[in-house]
């Protein structure tokens, strides 16, 4: 596996990665379990959402990185951060793994990199967050094993 800096031309494979991966979520979860008024609300255009968000990403002068991991060839995922040097902070945005490249540890060797290129930029601590349903339990998984400390939330939704 091969972890390198995001180039320009990765844009368009990220961005499908991107919603190969949280499709299920979007689709398969959070639609059926809060109807489809507050679907349409809150997420309705998820798909163009992330197509603007991927976009935006990797943008260095602004504090925002992207890495992407490479097997064989092909990308097997890639991880988006964010750095904050004045509080000394950083946030994971994106950890996003395609499904032929799962369980085979790309997710821990792109956090790991994320994190070593955070504390190189000045940051001592980083937050990540992921859901509570059954979709999001491999990334808690990942992020526990990391020793990443969960702060149970609860977000609740109701069509008015």
């Amino acid at each position: 596996m091969r972890i390198r800096s995001f180039l320009q031309h990765d844009l368009a494979r990220l961005t499908e990665l991107t919603i190969e991966t949280f499709r299920p979520f979007y689709e398969e979860s959070f639609r059926p379990l809060v109807g489809e008024n507050v679907f349409a609300n809150q997420h309705g255009r998820w798909r163009d959402d992330y197509v603007e968000q991927v976009a935006g990403l990797h943008d260095p002068a602004e504090h925002r990185y992207v890495a992407v991991a490479e097997i064989d060839g092909a990308i097997a995922g890639y991880v988006a951060w964010s750095v904050d040097p004045g509080r000394r902070n950083a946030s994971v945005t994106i950890l996003a793994v395609s499904a032929e490249h799962r369980r085979l540890g790309a997710g821990t060797v792109l956090c790991d990199y994320a994190f070593a290129a955070m504390r190189d930029l000045g940051a001592e601590v980083v937050t990540i967050g992921t859901g509570g349903d059954e979709f999001h339990g491999p990334a808690r998984a990942l992020y526990e094993a990391l020793g990443c400390t969960p702060l149970p939330i609860a977000v609740y939704y109701r069509e008015l």
